[in-house]
């Protein structure tokens, strides 16, 4: 068990349809492994003081409000950021707070070592995967990072999870891959045994 503080970007209340079943509140952690182009949450990169630092317990206090929503839609909370994954401990800690019934979700590019994810998939219901493209150039050029990791906890995840559990979300991502490059990740996770994809564009504000 830790009380370690995480520092969290933000918490969304009242969500629908966007991160799984039912009513969700979204908790983004701050911190992230890559540096993704077009990075959708800016503020999870550099400098964490600004920003509130929670205990699971703290995080547990102000998310329960909405617990009668979280159960009566089969819903709870989404873990984002940044990179949840990279707070396993802080989450493994919030699931022995809140109980089975609230569902847990992660928002995560898998980017971390395999002992993170591995400890997760006992309190996780419902895994999104943004593996932006399974072709290493595309990646690095895109992330700044490797996707070795990615890989390797892709094939655990797909081992030890229901594949109804799981979604992967494949973007079209504007300079950087295409619809054949899409196609080919699909092939590829196919082949591990994943089945249910999100398959979208990320809309690129150009100033």
């Amino acid at each position: 068990m830790t009380n370690d503080k995480a520092a969290i970007i933000g918490i969304s209340r009242h969500r629908l349809t966007i991160d799984g079943d039912g009513v969700t509140t979204l908790v983004a952690f701050h911190g992230c492994p890559l540096n993704c182009r077009y990075c959708l949450n800016p503020q999870s990169l550099g400098e964490s003081a600004r920003f509130k630092k929670y205990t699971p317990q703290s995080l547990y206090d102000e998310a329960r409000i909405d617990e009668l929503y979280f159960i009566a839609t089969n819903g709870g909370v989404a873990f984002g950021g940044g990179e949840p994954t990279l707070h396993h401990d802080f989450i493994i800690r919030f699931r022995e707070l809140c109980g089975p019934l609230w569902r847990l979700t992660l928002e995560t590019s898998l980017n971390v070592p395999t002992d993170n994810i591995a400890a997760l998939i006992p309190v996780i219901d419902s895994w999104i995967i943004d593996v932006k493209d399974m072709n290493p150039d595309i990646y690095r050029r895109y992330t700044g990072g490797d996707n070795s990791r990615v890989i390797s906890n892709l094939r655990l995840l797909a081992n030890a999870a229901p594949q109804h559990h799981c979604t992967i979300r494949l973007p079209l991502i504007s300079d950087y891959n295409t619809d054949s490059d899409r196609r080919r990740s699909h092939r590829i996770l196919s082949s591990i045994g994943y089945t249910n994809f999100d398959f979208f564009t990320y809309q690129i504000r150009r100033h």
